[in-house]
């Protein structure tokens, strides 16, 4: 396997400069589907890396899982110089795989335990998309999946506002705030954090990808309320005055009106023109040979991660029966 093995721990440094520039040249909602789509398999192909680690790397320790044919063959196949340093290789992704899984099982349970809370707060509150919660702090996201029925040419999932919220804004920016909830339920977002923030916990190089699209998709879901209301400045001055009497949402792990930011950047480019909605950036501009490395990145490492994969394959296959 060789290097191949290795490469998909470090090919993730090749999304890191589209990570930043996706966010000022590209349209929110294909910097949002691109950057979670390069977490994603990155993400993937360094656990698959790390597994494999930890079969070459075991295979002459006491207690291996493998049967001793398979672990005779694959030590024959790699040879005695390089055992030393794939028994140290294979310790360390042991730790860093149980680390990965610990991570996730974490991550798992907070998302669960906050969507209960949320749920638990909406108890009592009469069906319907939109839920008004008697509270004096101000917020507003969007819970999705929530138990209702949805309306025609509606998404699944529930718009929830805080009394002081919808307080503090007049009629037009309440508009633009559940146009903005409402972009998030129809994006599914809640799906794109998820796979960023399972992706980060996986391979901490991935984590400014994960920041990006938190900030992309609260921006995709302004360009979705500012082409519903067609008043671009409302849902600036509405983003600005909710971020003001906003103190965070009580269920930090859902797309939230006011956060995250930053908020002056959000309202500068709701004041500004309407992004472009290409599909993929020239090839002759920054943000372009930032997404083609990052793209050739994510391809090297799948490739990278597949060829060591068949080669362990083949060679535990060779050593017997499967």
């Amino acid at each position: 396997m060789g290097v191949f093995v290795l490469l998909p721990l470090l090919l993730p440094l090749s999304a890191l400069p589209i990570a930043r520039l996706a966010e000022r040249h590209l349209h929110p909602r294909v910097a949002t589907r691109l950057l979670s789509a390069l977490a994603a398999v990155l993400a993937l192909c360094s656990t698959v890396c790390l597994g494999l680690l930890v079969v070459v790397g075991t295979v002459q320790l006491p207690g291996h899982p493998l049967p001793d044919a398979w672990a005779d063959a694959l030590a024959e196949e790699e040879g005695p110089p390089t055992a030393p340093y794939e028994e140290a290789a294979g310790k360390g992704a042991v730790v860093a795989l149980l680390a990965v899984a610990a991570s996730w099982s974490t991550a798992a349970r907070r998302h669960r335990r906050v969507r209960r809370r949320a749920e638990h707060a909406l108890a009592g509150v009469p069906d319907g998309e939109l839920a008004v919660l008697t509270d004096e702090a101000a917020y507003a996201y969007a819970l999705p999946g929530a138990r209702n029925r949805p309306a025609r040419g509606r998404s699944g999932g529930r718009i929830v506002v805080s009394t002081a919220m919808l307080a503090s804004l007049d009629a037009g920016e309440r508009a633009a705030l559940v146009a903005h909830e409402r972009a998030h339920l129809a994006g599914h977002h809640h799906r794109y954090l998820l796979a960023v923030r399972f992706a980060a916990r996986a391979n901490p190089l991935l984590r400014p990808l994960r920041s990006a699209v938190a900030y992309t998709t609260e921006r995709w879901a302004d360009e979705e309320a500012a082409r519903v209301t067609g008043e671009r400045r409302v849902v600036a001055r509405a983003i600005g005055k909710a971020a003001l009497v906003s103190r965070g949402t009580p269920t930090p792990t859902l797309a939230g009106f006011a956060a995250p930011g930053p908020v002056p950047r959000r309202v500068a480019a709701l004041l500004g023109p309407e992004p472009s909605a290409v599909s993929w950036p020239p090839v002759f501009t920054a943000v372009g040979l930032a997404a083609w490395a990052a793209a050739a990145g994510t391809l090297g490492s799948a490739l990278s991660s597949a060829n060591a994969t068949v080669t362990l394959f083949l060679v535990l296959k060779a050593a017997g029966p499967l």
